[in-house]
């Protein structure tokens, strides 16, 4: 079982690296097309940073392992709050000002509960595909009106995003970084399912659960980064964001890729065990952001509770393989 485990934590690392020069590229060229930096970080970047669940989604279902797409869906969102946030606070207080933000929490949480509810039958039909995929194009739309709407007025969130967008980055080699990075996704990805399956079994382990751990941890590792990056520039909003914005696009894209490639019945432990701590967490991630003191800031010791209740749901999974 060594090579599958070395080609795993090698596919990550390409999964991580191809995802971040898909969206350089991408983002280089419809910047250099004219098209506007507030549309490409709010539909380009956004998409993009959640491209390593969404093709490791896509390949699962395929493949015929529709589980290990939901566990990387459900297991993303729970790693995003509990250790990317709770690691990113534990090293700096985070504070919330983004207005961007403040109505993208909210949406969260419906989003959450409406996700959820899908599992009450213990099936996700293509009809459910559909409803999330609806949800993404409204959503999107949604957050290009409002931030249209304010452009010019200084939204730390806004700003920060369009900052990351490349603005000298020549046409050919944007193509370059563009078809490049989308073919070692699709390698990657491809390879990271199916060793990461082969050693679940060999060890036991549902497909459920491997989503839930090893995918789910690797392809959350670019929000670690990029949150304590933030968090070090003292830039709390983007950090917050990263992660408020990706478990979005988890719930309603990559859990849209099992619906519509591979509809059918869904593993029990999902809804019993994975979706009330996802709930919770994103319940308890709320109120400590905006406590009935009426605090916009995540303390150190909030991040310990997010990190401890990571570690708890880790032993969790591992004393009780479902």
């Amino acid at each position: 079982m060594l090579i599958p485990a070395l080609i795993i934590i090698v596919s990550l690392a390409i999964l991580v690296w191809s995802a971040d020069k898909f969206v350089y590229g991408a983002a280089g060229l419809a910047r250099n097309l004219g098209i506007s930096p507030l549309i490409i970080g709010l539909t380009i970047v956004a998409f993009g940073s959640s491209a390593p669940e969404m093709l490791v989604a896509a390949s699962a279902s395929l493949n015929g392992n529709p589980d290990t797409a939901v566990g990387n869906a459900l297991g993303s969102n729970i790693t995003n709050i509990a250790m990317v946030l709770g690691i990113t606070a534990l090293v700096r207080p985070l504070s919330v000002s983004s207005g961007t933000l403040k109505r993208e929490f909210p949406l969260l949480i419906i989003i959450t509960l409406a996700a959820s509810a899908m599992f009450l039958d213990l099936n996700l039909s293509r009809v459910d595909g559909i409803i999330l995929v609806a949800g993404i194009l409204g959503f999107t739309g949604y957050m290009l009106k409002i931030s249209m709407a304010q452009s010019g007025q200084g939204d730390p969130l806004i700003e920060e995003s369009e900052a990351e967008i490349p603005d000298d980055l020549p046409t050919p080699k944007a193509v370059i970084w563009l078809i490049a990075g989308l073919a070692l996704l699709l390698v990657s990805s491809e390879l990271l399912v199916q060793n990461a399956v082969e050693l679940a079994h060999h060890f036991g382990v549902s497909d459920l659960v491997i989503g839930l751990t090893i995918i789910a941890i690797g392809t959350s590792l670019p929000e670690l980064a990029a949150s304590v990056a933030g968090a070090l520039r003292n830039e709390g909003d983007l950090a917050l964001g990263n992660v408020i914005g990706s478990n979005i696009f988890n719930l309603l894209a990559v859990l849209a890729m099992p619906a519509l490639i591979s509809p059918g019945a869904v593993d029990a432990f999902a809804l019993h065990r994975d979706i009330p701590v996802m709930l919770g967490l994103t319940l308890l991630l709320f109120l400590f952001c905006y406590g009935l003191r009426g605090k916009r800031i995540l303390a150190r010791w909030e991040g310990g509770v997010l990190a401890a209740a990571f570690i708890g749901y880790q032993i969790l999974l591992f004393n009780n393989l479902g």
